[in-house]
């Protein structure tokens, strides 16, 4: 591959190779000295190369493929340069023999002449036949040199027999030497080895390997996460990154023997604009992986929240009103990788066509041999395609029909169709208000098949964004916190298709109320729009949710739908968060919370649509965001919300739940009246209304067995709510509250639900539902009997709390890339009995611990405290009375106390609570 880097500019102020030969061949002294200052010189040169070319990027900051290859120039003559003095110095051989030859050959990316900052150098030596003693020597020394220099080496050594032998029965050794080039030693023994793997590896072989790529992509995709959407992608081996570029290459390659990516042109796999925008997406991605190797100083290839901000300011973004440098900066990254799915499906068309005669598609069965047609578009064996190239031209609403049909007839769409629908999408703008155009994107987002799957080649064409301009806008749209796993065209796609699968029941078990709902309702399009539209108003600044339902009434009547309609996808629009801030933020014992909530709500039709579009805005937003609590908590709402709609007040009244609750314990616990009498007695009526039956019935029984106990704790995993239910039963003191919510967090745990309650004869009763920093419940003896102990130490003073929370590591520090400034509402209207504080704030370790010291230095008594995560973001709330038992409503108090819970949701004035 001569003239590999001749296109890189000034060669010389990366690393002057003459120079570096010069000074390596006037060292004279003793042996071990002169190794010595040679890996100085080497050391110094690689330290100066890589400070040039990370000076070059900073002023060029998009050059990526231009940083990379001169990463892999400055690496090739570094390698030379060793190779020279351990073959002239160190382990001369003045007389070789045949079998003491030896190749310096370099593979994989490194052998493309390709390489980030801190990438793995991949090397193979190769000799002709059994290894020698001067071969094993000279390879020895080279590579603890290298690892002197501080270089990451992947090295194999192998004969031309072995190297055949091998890269036969292995595909990853058959990519790597796919890219192999020669670096030096014996030039005629790697011209042997190339012809030899081009004639007994390569020949025939041809499908073959092509299949193997792609199940390897296929694989390493589902092991990213299938999809090229995910807020914090993996450049490299992530679905739409680097990779999946050079899997293109390594098959070009391979197959049809390209030298550059370019030739991949006149092989007829990509036309020129193609090529332009692989060119475009592999310098992008290579700009990306470049600054991310520089900014971490290591072999990071995985684009977190912590460092998109700084590459964005090094690439040069800037904000925009409603959007963020960093959100710009990652909407491009998007786009690209959209691109690099686009030109893969287009690849591997043209590759099926080559290879269509020898057998059956790539990993997909023949549906039909014989083209037919539909609508005028041509089955080309069980694909849509069409049968000329100016099909679209000819009537653009095409471009909507042909995915109505696929979804229709369930096919999928040839990639050359899919390449022209790319390349015609524009022509859709003039036909948004087509009728028919509008029934038929209608007939796709709301299908009973699968609108998930259709809607994503629609969005990958380009067609969705451009027909609903207002979803374009979303388009590859990153959240830049870490609560979002997905940009929003990605969640709203996975959101209507988690819709379609609780309709099918395929969700039945985790979503047991959905599922028997969704049959029910009366407005299905309705929903199915609303959906779609739910976060179509992000990154423009002001409140998605108002901007949103502008949006739904606008647009709902170009769809088709009727005034009633729109109306129902507006509202829900607007209230989509609703139901899930009540339920994880409110008090749902507290009677005016179900209240306020069917104020707003009005209608069982409407709880039952707003159900259902909360479940799949939560599950969309990514892995381990759904658990039972969250499910309990909305089955709770619910059923609650549903009774005051459905007779106009609470069935029973606050007596009489109390007495049936009561009633039930009693049957469970086997007491007779007399001792359960006395039981009552000692509970406000508060604690019946908030606690749920089966708790009340485990407290009863808990409190039996302990019983003259100072100070008694369990915990059992409440399968119910995800989470471990942990009791407390001592003596009533100031402070007992932020004193376990501490201990909870020295042992792993978090607190999402809390509820305290005070006997008559001042004992204190607490229920905290805890889970691990996964969202998962504490399940296994050791953790258990750690949380014990924790909580028993903190209530009898055994060791410093302070001490042991301060020393208790963040669990994520990826949390501060985020500007989070602590906020503190306090609202006298959401109960009648209790102030209602919320505090939203950055979590970090112990924060309920401090907010709760606060609320005790403040002389307030708590009784139930709501803990939610979203991301990056806690939103605790906390229900509060003065020691009166009264409301607070003095504004100077008032004042102080939201000043105290400020400086302690910021970290600031309040030490950790001691």
């Amino acid at each position: 591959m001569a003239g590999r880097f001749d296109s890189l500019p000034n060669r010389s102020t990366i690393i002057d190779r003459r120079a570096l030969a010069e000074a390596i061949a006037a060292l004279d002294g003793p042996e071990a000295a002169v190794r010595a200052e040679v890996t100085r010189l080497l050391r110094d040169a690689l330290a100066a190369g890589r400070a040039e070319i990370e000076r070059r990027l900073l002023e060029h900051p998009s050059r990526g493929l231009q940083a990379a290859a001169a990463q892999a120039y400055l690496v090739d003559k570094l390698l030379c340069a060793l190779f020279t003095f351990i073959v002239e110095r160190v382990h001369p051989n003045h007389n070789p023999t045949d079998a003491e030859r030896l190749s310096v050959v370099a593979v994989g990316g490194y052998g493309r002449g390709e390489m980030a900052p801190y990438s793995d150098v991949d090397l193979a030596f190769v000799f002709p036949w059994k290894q020698t003693g001067w071969g094993e020597r000279v390879i020895e020394t080279m590579l603890y040199a290298l690892w002197d220099l501080g270089l990451k080496i992947g090295h194999s050594s192998r004969s031309l027999d072995e190297m055949v032998r091998q890269a036969k029965g292995d595909v990853t050794i058959r990519t790597a030497l796919v890219e192999s080039r020669y670096l030096c030693g014996d030039e005629a023994l790697y011209d042997e080895a190339r012809r030899r793997f081009r004639d007994e590896v390569q020949h025939g072989t041809e499908r073959q390997f092509i299949a193997d790529k792609l199940a390897e992509r296929d694989a390493r995709h589902a092991k990213m996460g299938d999809t090229r959407y995910v807020v914090e992608p993996n450049v490299k081996e992530g679905k739409g990154g680097l990779r999946d570029l050079h899997a293109l290459f390594w098959i070009g390659k391979d197959v049809f023997d390209v030298d550059r990516a370019a030739q991949l042109v006149d092989a007829g796999l990509f036309t020129r604009q193609e090529y332009r925008q692989f060119h475009r997406a592999d310098n992008f991605l290579w700009a990306v992986r470049c600054h991310l190797h520089t900014v971490t100083r290591r072999a990071e290839d995985r684009l977190t929240f912590d460092v998109q901000r700084e590459i964005a300011t090094r690439m040069r973004f800037s904000d925009r009103p409603g959007k963020s440098a960093v959100e710009r900066f990652m909407q491009y990254y998007f786009l690209q990788a959209r691109t690099v799915g686009t030109l893969t499906g287009v690849f591997l068309a043209h590759l099926d066509e080559r290879f269509a005669a020898r057998g059956r598609r790539f990993g997909l069965p023949t549906l039909k041999r014989r083209p037919g047609k539909l609508n005028g578009f041509v089955l080309d064996r069980g694909r849509l395609a069409l049968p000329g190239d100016d099909f679209f031209r000819e009537d653009p609403v095409r471009l909507v029909e042909i995915f109505q049909l696929a979804d229709l007839h369930i096919l999928e769409i040839h990639p050359l169709a899919m390449r022209a629908a790319t390349r015609d999408a524009k022509l859709i703008d003039e036909y948004r208000a087509d009728p028919r155009a509008n029934a038929l994107f209608l007939d796709v987002l709301t299908s009973p098949r699968d609108p998930e799957l259709v809607l994503r080649w629609m969005n990958e064409a380009g067609v969705f964004g451009r027909f609903v301009p207002d979803f374009g806008r979303v388009v590859a749209q990153m959240q830049f916190d870490m609560y979002h796993h997905y940009t929003v065209d990605e969640h709203t796609i996975r959101a209507i298709g988690l819709l379609s699968r609780i309709e099918h029941g395929a969700l039945r078990d985790d979503h047991p109320l959905g599922t028997s709902l969704v049959h029910q309702i009366l407005s299905r399009r309705a929903l199915y729009v609303a959906v779609l539209l739910h976060d179509i108003a992000k990154g423009r600044g002001g409140d998605h949710s108002i901007l949103g339902a502008a949006v739904a009434e606008r647009l709902c009547p170009r769809l088709g739908l009727t005034p009633a309609e729109t109306e129902t996808v507006a509202w829900l629009v607007r209230w989509h968060l609703l139901m899930s801030a009540t339920a994880f933020k409110r008090d749902l014992s507290d009677f005016k919370t179900i209240l306020d909530f069917t104020q707003v709500v009005q209608s069982p039709e409407r709880l039952r649509l707003l159900l259902l579009l909360t479940i799949v805005d939560i599950r969309a937003v990514g892995p381990g965001t759904w658990n039972g609590w969250k499910r309990q908590l909305l089955t709770d709402l619910f059923d609650a919300g549903e009774e005051v709609l459905r007779l106009g007040h609470k069935q029973r009244g606050r007596g009489e739940r109390i007495v049936a609750k009561q009633q039930q314990v009693q049957a469970a616990m086997g007491w007779d009246d007399e001792r359960f009498a006395a039981y009552v007695r000692r509970f406000p009526e508060a604690y019946w209304i908030a606690e749920p039956e089966d708790v009340l019935a485990y407290n009863a029984r808990f409190i039996g067995d302990v019983g003259d106990e100072a100070l008694a704790i369990d915990a059992q995993v409440y399968p119910g709510r995800g989470a471990t239910l942990v009791t407390i039963y001592a003596a009533d003191h100031p402070g007992l509250f932020y004193r376990i919510a501490g201990a909870i967090h020295v042992a792993g745990g978090n607190i999402i639900d809390a509820r305290i309650h005070t006997t008559r004869d001042g004992m204190a009763i607490d229920n905290f539902l805890v889970q691990d920093p996964l969202g998962r419940p504490f399940d296994d003896e050791g953790q258990l009997g750690r949380l014990k102990r924790a909580i028993e130490d903190a209530l009898a003073n055994r060791g410093k709390l302070t001490d042991r929370l301060v020393a208790k590591p963040a669990p994520r520090s990826r949390a501060d890339a985020f500007d989070i400034q602590p906020n503190v509402l306090i609202d006298n209207r959401a109960s009648n009995r209790f102030t209602v504080i919320e505090v939203n704030a950055r979590d970090r370790p112990a924060l309920l611990n401090q907010l709760a010291n606060a609320l005790f230095q403040s002389k307030l008594t708590l009784h139930s405290a709501h803990v939610a995560t979203y991301g990056e973001r806690a939103v605790d709330v906390f229900y509060v009375t003065d020691l009166t038992g009264d409301k607070l409503d003095n504004s100077g108090r008032l004042k102080t106390l939201e000043k105290r819970l400020l400086a302690a949701a910021s970290g600031e004035a309040i030490g950790l609570a001691a």
